[in-house]
């Protein structure tokens, strides 16, 4: 599956969770996710983003590892779907969105934490999540600096 549309059902479920082991799970998804792109980017992505999309797969894996991994059948993780990257630039916009949500997903739950523990996994998940946002806003800015170098390379 293309990885806006995966993306796009990662917001869903997201915003359609409830309580907080659900939210947690699909916190999850929703990094183990920026983990695959950011894969595939640095691996067949253009070359000027490799860098960066191999810091996001660091990133958003650390994410995931500050996570309880959620007991997901091997068809329910949207990572494992992903097939196709068909726009990187539509794609990184709807990432860089999905990961603000995942920041604000889990500051609510650090806010009524129960306890220490959780507490602690959603502040260290929240600094993965917007590092991982970071490294998606620089490689947009890449793709816009090689947009408009095209132009002048062709007419030089």
């Amino acid at each position: 599956m293309d990885a806006v549309r995966l993306i796009l059902a990662c917001r869903r479920a997201l915003a359609g969770s409830g309580d907080a082991p659900e939210i947690l799970a699909e916190v999850w998804q929703a990094q183990a996710l920026a983990q695959a792109i950011g894969s595939r980017l640095a691996v067949s992505g253009p070359p000027e983003l490799r860098g960066e999309a191999l810091g996001l797969t660091e990133l958003a894996g650390r994410g995931c590892g500050v996570l309880d991994a959620p007991d997901l059948d091997p068809g329910d993780l949207r990572a494992a779907q992903l097939t196709g990257l068909d726009d990187a630039r539509q794609a990184l916009l709807c990432l860089g969105g999905l990961l603000g949500e995942v920041g604000i997903a889990l500051v609510g739950i650090a806010s009524s934490a129960a306890d220490e523990g959780t507490y602690w996994q959603c502040m260290e998940a929240i600094d993965a999540a917007d590092e991982s946002r970071d490294r998606v806003r620089e490689m947009l800015r890449k793709l816009a600096a090689r947009a408009e170098a095209l132009p002048e390379r062709e007419a030089g």
